[in-house]
């Protein structure tokens, strides 16, 4: 298996999504192999299948003024947000004949994350058989320590845990072709989760890298480090794409 991941830099989510699609759209036809886009997003709020518009709390007034996009996507989930200072990732992989399992996708998905914060000195993990708090999470009060065990339900919480959202992920998948992915919190503007609902969750928390106090890297060298957990999760070689050439093939 290979994957070749190319930085994107800062792209209109517009921009992403309709490179996602005629990424998809050749990945089908087998015209190109398996793909990862790492990039940021100008700040937007995408809302997936299941997302409420009560879980919008700002107004059209109030997002204009702040320079927010709302964008409906065919992702799974609910709200969330994408902003500067957040590693967002796209993978174009085709799961046959031997990945067709979406759980065991999207936990792939969470161990990139879950590895990328390790580098930086933060545990982190998912929540164990939880539909609604899919995502990787870390514990506020203790980022350095994570026991799966201890939160495998969420109503059996011990009270000196203080979960906070790190990782959103939501997917979709034409013809088992991947699209996409996951956003991991870096050094995102916090304040901008406050527009909504994230992910529908309201009795918990978003983090990143730079609010529990650890010294974050630029994104591309974030994305780049993304490279080797994509090779060890998926038993994959990881190789780097020209950005030029693949804007040049599928220009947005």
């Amino acid at each position: 298996m290979t994957f070749t991941a190319y930085w994107l830099g800062r792209v209109a989510y517009d921009h992403g999504h309709a490179l996602q699609s005629k990424l998809v759209e050749a990945r089908v036809r087998g015209d190109v192999g398996d793909v990862v886009l790492l990039l940021e997003h100008d700040p937007v709020i995408t809302l997936g299948r299941g997302a409420k518009s009560a879980h919008v709390l700002a107004g059209a007034d109030e997002l204009r003024e702040r320079g927010v996009a709302l964008v409906e996507t065919a992702r799974g989930g609910d709200v969330t947000f994408h902003g500067p200072g957040q590693l967002v990732c796209y993978p174009i992989i085709d799961l046959k004949p031997d990945r067709c399992d979406v759980r065991k996708y999207v936990r792939d998905l969470s161990n990139v994350m879950i590895g990328l914060a390790h580098d930086h000195g933060v545990a982190a993990g998912i929540v164990p058989g939880s539909q609604k708090h899919i995502g990787v999470w870390v514990d506020e009060d203790n980022p350095t320590q994570w026991d799966e065990a201890r939160v495998q339900a969420l109503e059996l919480l011990p009270n000196d845990v203080r979960l906070a959202k790190i990782g959103a992920i939501g997917v979709r998948l034409s013809r088992w072709v991947t699209m996409h992915g996951f956003a991991f919190n870096v050094a995102t503007d916090l304040a901008n989760f406050g527009l909504i609902v994230p992910c529908g969750i309201q009795e918990l928390g978003v983090t990143s890298l730079k609010a529990l106090g650890r010294s974050v890297p630029a994104l591309d060298v974030l994305a780049r480090q993304a490279h080797a957990h994509f090779a060890r999760i998926f038993d994959a070689e990881v190789l780097t794409g020209s950005t030029e050439d693949l804007l040049a093939r599928f220009g947005i």
